[in-house]
C-alpha cells in the first residue's frame, strides 16, 4: 500500500524521509511513501490513474485550499477550517473517493503550548494561505486574539504597513509562509525585527532549515523560538492514525 505527499516544490520535505523511516524501524513492509509534485491541482487525477494502491496522502503548500473541490468527502471540522492536508483514498470496484481531514490544527495547538506555556499573547499570523487557516483555528481554540499580515492590502494588515506599534501589540509572530525554506534561506517576512524584545515568542512553520532567517531575527533580539518541526511530527502521525483507521 502506498502513502504519499502532493505538493509543487517537495525534493527536500519532510514526510517521506519520516514515514519510510518508520516503516522501515516499524517492519512495516506492506507500506511506501512517495512524494508527488504537482504544477496544479489538476494533475490530481492522472496521479490517482497511475498509482492504483494509493490509499491515502498528505497535502501541503499551495494545495491545502485547493485539494477541497477535488474531495468526495470532506470531515466537517476540516470543512470548517477551510483547508485539509491529509486524504484517505477509498477504491470501490474501481471507483475512488476522496476523504479529507485536518491534522494540522491540533499539531500546531500541541507545539505551540509547549512555546508559550500558560501565556496568551497576541498573535500576528504572517500569511493568509490555506496553512495560516489551520493556525488561526488553534488560535481561536486557544482563545488568543489574533490577526494576519498580508501582501494583498484587502486582507488585514499589509506587510509594508507593519510598525513598531504593531510589533509592540502583536507578541506572538507565526510564519505561514515558505519564506526561508531551504534553498531560499535568506528570505524572511518583511517585518521591522529592531522592534522585537526578550517578550516576543517567533514560531515559524517552516522547518528546514532548522533555523531559518526570520527565527535568527528573533534569537537576535532574545525572543522565543520555535520551529515547525515537533507540528510535523505530530501531524503525521495524527494523519497516520486516520490513514489506519480507513485502510
Amino acid at each position: 500500500m502506498k502513502l504519499g505527499l502532493i505538493g509543487q516544490t517537495l525534493k527536500h520535505s519532510f514526510s517521506q524521509s519520516y514515514f519510510n523511516k518508520k516503516f522501515k524501524t516499524q517492519q512495516l513492509t506492506n507500506f511506501s511513501y512517495q512524494n508527488f509534485e504537482l504544477n496544479t491541482i489538476s494533475e490530481l487525477p492522472e496521479i490517482l490513474n497511475t498509482n492504483p494502491n494509493l490509499v491515502g496522502f498528505n497535502v501541503t503548500f499551495p494545495f491545502k485550499e485547493l485539494i477541497i473541490p477535488q474531495l468526495d468527502w470532506i470531515d466537517p471540522y476540516a470543512a470548517n477550517v477551510g483547508a485539509v492536508n491529509t486524504v484517505v483514498v477509498q477504491n470501490f470496484n474501481g471507483i475512488k473517493r476522496l476523504l479529507g481531514f485536518n491534522t494540522d490544527v491540533g499539531a500546531f495547538k500541541q507545539s505551540l503550548l509547549h512555546l508559550i506555556y500558560a501565556s496568551k499573547p497576541k498573535a500576528l499570523i504572517l500569511g493568509t494561505g490555506g496553512a495560516s487557516k489551520a493556525v488561526a483555528r488553534a488560535l481561536t481554540e486557544l482563545e488568543i486574539p489574533y490577526d494576519f499580515a498580508s501582501r494583498n492590502p484587502k486582507k488585514r494588515i499589509p506587510y509594508e504597513l507593519i510598525n513598531e506599534n504593531h510589533i509592540s501589540q502583536f507578541k506572538l509572530l507565526i510564519n505561514t509562509t515558505p519564506l526561508g525554506t531551504y534553498p531560499n534561506t535568506e528570505e524572511k517576512p518583511i517585518l521591522p525585527y529592531q522592534f522585537i524584545s526578550k517578550n516576543h515568542y517567533l514560531f515559524d512553520l517552516v522547518y528546514n532549515p532548522i533555523e531559518t532567517a526570520f527565527l535568527k531575527e528573533g534569537k537576535k533580539h532574545r525572543a522565543a523560538i520555535k520551529n515547525g518541526y515537533e507540528m510535523l511530527e505530530i501531524q503525521a502521525e495524527a494523519s497516520w492514525e486516520i490513514w489506519n483507521h480507513y485502510i
